[in-house]
């Protein structure tokens, strides 16, 4: 239960929280003692999540659109209200357009760099001021291996990541002297809702079977296999911890080997 482990009584707000990656990740900030806040968009999935969640420790949630500005100071706010300043924030939203680029629409393009890129900067400037002033913070940034390297019919969405890695690297150095790091992870094809729309994807264009379509996506990674959302938890909360204090602007891949950060 919360208040003993390596981040007792710390304030995590965890965005897309409510399943998936960030499912994963409220529930092992909860384990090593966190509170933590969820901030999605459905409020019936967030209540879903925060009450199995509840066996491991304090969790809460609030509702908003990232991509708009005065949406998420006030749910923000709600959530500091309820536990405190956030000491923890996990951008983990996001979403992706599959689409030939000479088909991209502007309103698909602009969808994509608001929610992966916007909504980011968005959680990150309603959160910074708390951490600086206490002179403490973690923020990770739940991008992709999209943001460090190219796939063929994600334009706009690997566009939004790399803007993302930019990002983290750009913060994390105004913030280096200021106890508060700001690190990226960067999975590789997971066992997600958004994989499980690419696999429709790949079986409508290929006729391929779902058990195909997850081999034609797992060749990629050198393990042979799609990356858990549990894996993917397990490197964000390290990078939350007390002794990763000196790990900072990093983008840390989590998918078997597929792409190598010289």
């Amino acid at each position: 239960m919360s208040g003993a482990g390596t981040l007792a009584r710390r304030h995590a707000l965890v965005t897309g929280g409510s399943r998936g990656i960030g499912y994963a990740v409220a529930q092992r900030l909860l384990e090593q003692g966190a509170r933590v806040t969820l901030l999605g968009r459905d409020v019936k999935s967030l209540q879903q999540a925060v009450d199995s969640l509840a066996e491991y420790g304090e969790a809460g949630f609030v509702s908003a659109n990232i991509s708009q500005q005065a949406d998420v100071r006030k749910a923000f706010a709600q959530a500091v209200e309820r536990f405190g300043v956030i000491d923890i924030l996990v951008n983990n939203a996001g979403q992706a357009v599959s689409e030939r680029f000479d088909r991209l629409d502007e309103a698909a393009w602009e969808k994509m760099i608001a929610v992966n890129l916007t909504g980011t900067f968005h959680c990150i400037q309603a959160a910074l001021p708390g951490m600086l002033e206490q002179q403490w913070g973690r923020i990770v940034n739940v991008a992709s291996t999209a943001g460090l390297a190219g796939y063929a019919y994600v334009s706009a969405y690997c566009a939004a990541k790399h803007g993302v890695i930019g990002l983290t690297r750009s913060l994390a150095l105004e913030t280096a002297k200021k106890g508060v790091t700001v690190n990226a992870v960067c999975p590789g094809y997971t066992e997600t809702d958004l994989v499980q729309e690419a696999l429709d994807n790949i079986m409508q264009k290929t006729g391929m079977s779902r058990d195909q379509a997850k081999a034609k996506l797992a060749e990629g990674n050198p393990q042979g296999k799609l990356v858990q959302p549990a894996e993917v938890a397990d490197a964000v909360a390290w990078l939350c911890q007390p002794g990763a204090s000196a790990v900072n602007g990093q983008s840390i891949p989590v998918d078997g080997g597929e792409v190598m950060v010289g």
